[in-house]
């Protein structure tokens, strides 16, 4: 298993790997293809921001990217793994990874707006809710979350 950077030529596998996974919620093929600007990692994305893939046996098996909001703030903008992955431990492998990372930085909070079925993932792992923010579903909500990692 490695975990690297990823490069612009990724971008098909982890758009892939990105609808992938919010399929495995339950939603529509219509409600992953009315979201498809949401769901879809470009070249540009890559090269502009943090972009970690995970390869296990050969297999990009799941991905991160996130942006500074500030120089003490960070936005977990994406964590993702195909879906016969989900639950086997290799979401909280690339959370590790990804915790490593900040701690690198003078950034003391992480932001994630989560999708409303991995809450509990993050509430594990020590993010608190925050608020919330309606989507384009009657009745569903995205928890924002935060985790302070640092204190000043």
């Amino acid at each position: 298993m490695t975990i690297e950077k990823a490069i612009s030529d990724d971008h098909q596998i982890l758009t892939e790997i990105t609808k992938k996974s919010k399929a495995y919620w339950g939603y529509s093929e219509e409600q992953i293809e009315n979201w498809t600007q949401f769901l879809t990692v470009t070249p540009a994305y890559i090269d502009a921001n943090a972009v970690y893939k995970l390869t296990l046996e050969n297999k990009l098996a799941g991905y991160y990217s996130f942006l500074f909001e500030d120089e003490k703030t960070v936005k977990l903008d994406n964590l993702f793994v195909l879906p016969e992955y989900i639950g086997k431990g290799l979401g909280k492998i690339l959370m590790r990874h990804f915790l490593l990372e900040m701690n690198k930085t003078s950034v003391n909070k992480i932001i994630l707006n989560s999708e409303p079925n991995a809450e509990l993932f993050y509430a594990k792992l020590g993010f608190v809710k925050t608020g919330q923010i309606e989507t384009s579903i009657k009745d569903r909500f995205m928890p924002i979350m935060e985790l302070n990692i640092k204190s000043e």
